[in-house]
């Protein structure tokens, strides 16, 4: 089995005016962040809106995508909280040859590992030929992945569950698993991950990024010297001091507008947040068009 490595954004998804899901435009974004340096990019994560967009613009979408020349090259995101809706949404993508998969546990409810364990092995016993990227992210579904119930689901199921988005960070340093990939979910933890042993990143800001994490990730691995990755983290960073979806859907329509479109109850940043941002990365002289330059 090939393990999953390299540099994936957790791509946004496009919106008509009507907060319909522009489809083509969705798949369009993905593939040039592939284009720009990606190895791949998470499709319906976080920051795609997964969680509120209806499973039938998910299910088009997945058709369309089945014929792209990256077909793949993406992960692809449930965001469901349903056992039911979970195993059905896959077995349409298995259908449609898609097997990597990007899981997080359902939000809202309380339980332990023990429970977590048995959601994913209903998963996996209904969808015996898939590989699943656990996704660890307390901050949305109320549940942080232990080291041991992360070995224990690698025990049972060694072919199926394949890897790790750590984006709680109480993994990516500790947890060692042959053949198994980790993925922080942060540039900010790229380098000293890949130090550790990490396979790359996991990021919604890599939708501005991928240039710059792709060539730090490859300095990384031909040995050369680190010349961006302080520029990257400035740039995460700047991010950061806001909610992500929003700091991005507002940075990119200045670009093109219909990044304006977000479903409620999301929204785009206000004016003053919006300049201050703006105004923190040309400070940093980083733009989208040359996200390289010194």
């Amino acid at each position: 089995m090939t393990k999953i490595c390299g540099i994936y954004a957790a791509t946004l998804s496009v919106l008509n005016s009507d907060l319909s899901l522009n489809i083509e435009k969705t798949i369009d974004h993905a593939e040039k962040l592939i284009d720009q340096g990606c190895h791949g990019t998470a499709i319906f994560g976080s920051t795609g809106q997964s969680q509120l967009i209806p499973i039938s613009e998910k299910i088009d979408l997945l058709n369309q995508l089945s014929k792209s020349k990256y077909k793949d090259n993406h992960l692809i995101g449930t965001g469901l909280n349903s056992l039911g809706e979970t195993i059905n949404f896959m077995k349409i993508a298995s259908s449609l040859n898609f097997d990597k998969f990007l899981i997080m546990p359902p939000a809202y409810y309380k339980y332990g590992d023990k429970e977590v364990i048995e959601f994913y092995s209903r998963i996996i016993n209904a969808i015996p030929k898939c590989k699943i990227i656990l996704y660890n992210f307390e901050k949305l579904c109320g549940y942080k992945f232990s080291l041991e119930c992360v070995k224990e689901l690698v025990k049972k199921f060694p072919k199926e569950i394949v890897g790790v988005k750590d984006s709680s960070y109480n993994l990516f340093e500790n947890l060692k698993l042959d053949n198994f990939s980790i993925f922080p979910g942060s540039e900010l933890k790229l380098l000293k991950g890949l130090e550790l042993g990490c396979s790359g990143i996991i990021t919604a800001t890599c939708n501005v990024t991928a240039e710059m994490s792709r060539k730090v990730y490859d300095d990384f691995h031909l040995g050369n010297k680190q010349s961006l990755n302080k520029k990257l983290c400035d740039v995460r960073s700047a991010f950061d001091k806001y909610n992500l979806i929003s700091g991005l859907h507002s940075y990119c329509s200045q670009e093109n507008e219909i990044y304006k479109n977000i479903l409620p109850p999301l929204s785009l940043l206000n004016k003053s947040d919006e300049k201050d941002l703006t105004n923190t990365l040309k400070n940093l002289n980083f733009s989208k068009k040359s996200s390289l330059a010194a």
